[in-house]
């Protein structure tokens, strides 16, 4: 009897971690997909490539956190897969950056350093309370690390559009801008490369052991 109350008190521990899980989620992923059109949209008006690359960061992390809780109920290997397909689009979002890189490099205008102010230090605010949300899942599986480290890498790119929108301002050049775009695909590159260094040998255990 004990041992039957014991079980079920385990469970019912896991589902209600569950369930915080996807509440915590589904409130991060409501914030970035509206801060990537707020973003996005401040981007294209101020010319700034840091800034629409921060926001298709915010893309990637909604759509990242979509997947994370599509993968919350399911098996190891589900979770592994899950982490190799974040891996994947995160990198293929690096590549979009740096198709932007080279748009705004044919162009050569300064971009508009009020905006990437406001809509840099926005972003950083709501990225910031997202990783405080997620902070104690950090440790759970390989789907929330992954997650969380999407979270914490958005953090430093909104600091970094923040310097190159003081930069722009006190020398009037485009290239402090030019340059934060460039760390922040770096920082997609990282990302996926240690989310995929991760999750694939994983997935490659879970599939042989199943």
């Amino acid at each position: 009897m004990s041992d039957c109350c014991a079980s079920k008190g385990t469970e019912l521990e896991r589902l209600a971690q569950q369930a915080d899980q996807r509440r915590v989620l589904v409130i991060v992923l409501l914030l970035n997909a509206f801060m990537f059109v707020a973003e996005f949209t401040a981007g294209l008006i101020a010319g700034s490539a840091a800034l629409m690359a921060d926001s298709v960061d915010m893309l990637g992390d909604a759509t990242v956190y979509g997947v994370s809780l599509y993968a919350i109920t399911r098996s190891a290997r589900w979770k592994a897969g899950a982490a190799v397909a974040k891996g994947l689009f995160i990198m293929a979002l690096g590549v979009g950056v740096l198709v932007q890189i080279g748009i705004k490099l044919e162009t050569g205008v300064p971009p508009s350093s009020t905006l990437m102010l406001v809509f840099g230090g926005l972003a950083l605010a709501v990225n910031l309370y997202c990783l405080k949300l997620m902070w104690r899942f950090r440790s759970l599986d390989v789907n929330m690390s992954s997650t969380v480290e999407c979270s914490r890498n958005d953090a430093l790119a909104n600091a970094g559009v923040l310097v190159a929108a003081a930069a722009v301002a006190l020398s009037g050049s485009f290239w402090p801008d030019i340059i934060v775009a460039g760390v922040i695909a770096a920082l997609f590159f990282r990302s996926a490369i240690n989310m995929l260094g991760e999750a694939w040998p994983l997935l490659r255990r879970v599939h042989t052991h199943s």
